[in-house]
């Protein structure tokens, strides 16, 4: 399969919407889904995989390769319908045996099991740590590929990811890209309600804590394609002596669906009827038409 690259913000926003519409669709013929995460997740995964990792399902056993570990391993359908969307997997298949018990696609993704899953993840607060143990594997090798890894603004509440965030910048791992998708809600509790990211508060005071910690932080409207583009274009040349940098997207959890965004705790894990499905295939069109319009 060739490698999959599109160019511009417009048909990243099309197949953000595509994906959005995809992972409705899955949640109606599966049942209870993690969903609200990977509404909001998509816009930055779609900009990574499709434009920003040249990822290429043919070479992903080149120790070349950029990758993507997905922290927040609840999102594990996101990845898997793009992986669909590439050609990789069936989709059929995925949905007939999503989290079934001896079948490949679980709830949260396991990498003996599913190609282009990099690190099996699930267990909150762990993906950043291995990307450290990555980054200093392929720099000891003078492999200068990226490390993208996607994590929760609820698990950016552990400390094992402070840890790892601490000892990144002291290791100068310029390898390392957090994306954070700061979608306001963790399964149980909203920003601010357990704790608060320092006087600012929200995705700013989450940059500064990076920031403090020696990484290059930058907050971007995760609504926007192409704040998410440019932020990803403005990445600084990897010299593997250099600050990590972290990406903080501000979005709102079940983005795109607007019942959803107004009750994001009880989205966390949803499932929907014939007529909640309908609703929300109307309502991911016109939030993608909005999103359109943005980049006329």
């Amino acid at each position: 399969m060739a490698k999959v690259h599109i160019e511009s913000v417009r048909e990243l926003v099309e197949k953000a919407g595509y994906i959005r519409r995809q992972l409705a669709l899955g949640v109606r013929r599966i049942g209870n889904v993690h969903i609200g995460g990977p509404m909001s997740a998509t816009d930055a995964a779609v900009a990574i995989y499709y434009k920003y990792m040249d990822f290429d399902p043919d070479k992903l056993d080149d120790p070349n390769r950029n990758q993507f570990i997905l922290s927040k391993g609840h999102n594990g359908i996101l990845l898997y319908t793009i992986f669909c969307d590439m050609g990789m997997y069936d989709w059929d298949l995925l949905l007939d045996t999503y989290n079934t018990i001896g079948n490949p696609f679980g709830a949260h993704p396991n990498r003996k099991h599913v190609k282009g899953i990099e690190v099996s993840t699930g267990s909150l607060g762990h993906g950043l740590s291995w990307c450290c143990g990555i980054g200093h594997a392929n720099r000891a090798k003078g492999i200068k590929s990226r490390l993208f890894c996607m994590l929760g603004d609820g698990e950016m509440e552990e400390g094992s990811n402070w840890e790892a965030i601490l000892y990144a910048a002291s290791k100068k791992l310029d390898n390392i890209v957090a994306v954070v998708d700061f979608n306001h809600c963790s399964a149980a509790f909203e920003t601010g309600e357990n704790m608060r990211w320092g006087e600012e508060g929200g995705p700013e005071g989450m940059a500064n804590a990076f920031r403090a910690f020696g990484w290059n932080a930058t907050v971007v409207d995760g609504t926007k394609m192409a704040e998410i583009d440019a932020a990803l274009a403005a990445l600084p040349e990897v010299t593997l002596n250099g600050k990590p940098n972290c990406i903080i997207c501000s979005t709102q959890k079940g983005q795109g669906v607007k019942f959803m965004e107004e009750r994001p705790s009880a989205w966390h894990i949803g499932g929907f009827s014939d007529e909640t499905l309908a609703e929300t295939l109307e309502l991911i069109d016109a939030y993608t038409k909005e999103r359109l319009a943005e980049v006329e």
